[in-house]
């Protein structure tokens, strides 16, 4: 077979490729949905955020035994994320409690994920943004800080200088 020959038989499959491709409906790959509770740990009494993604409807609802049934509502007009609130019974048990969310009505496409309920009050403030950092670091972040303000100012007292 010529060069020429295989070259226009090629042609031939990729455009019938294309035909094909372009005449083929798009299905999309739903991919499971992904829940989240926030904040993970609360204390009897607390509140928590309920988010769920990928559900593909516009209505959901969360389950759990420490705080109850909770309808979820759409945080877009594509509905790709369901939200809720939650507050945790004040008599909720201390331990793992899992959170049920539910795509859609009954038997819709489902997904668990832990909460965990401790004795104490939930965290707030700086929710441990510092509790790593050790006095050098915060000590050396403030110096740095106090460097810069004072460059700054006589960057600006010189330019005044100069021109007056």
């Amino acid at each position: 077979m010529s060069p020429t020959r295989i070259r226009y038989r090629l042609a031939g499959v990729a455009v019938a490729t294309l035909a094909v491709a372009a005449v083929t409906p798009v299905v999309p790959v739903s991919a499971a949905p992904s829940a989240t509770v926030s904040p993970g740990t609360v204390a009897p009494g607390g509140r928590v955020s309920l988010n769920v993604e990928g559900c593909g409807t516009k209505t959901g609802r969360a389950t759990s035994r420490a705080f109850g049934n909770v309808t979820l509502t759409p945080g877009n007009l594509e509905a790709t994320n369901l939200f809720g609130a939650a507050t945790v019974y004040r008599d909720a048990p201390t331990g793992s409690h899992p959170v049920t969310f539910e795509c859609g009505g009954t038997g819709g496409r489902r997904i668990t994920v832990t909460l965990q309920v401790a004795p104490g009050a939930a965290r707030g403030g700086l929710g441990g943004s510092v509790e790593s950092m050790s006095t050098g670091q915060v000590a050396l972040g403030g110096t740095l800080a106090a460097s810069a303000l004072c460059a700054g100012i006589w960057i600006l007292r010189r330019r005044t200088a100069r021109t007056g």
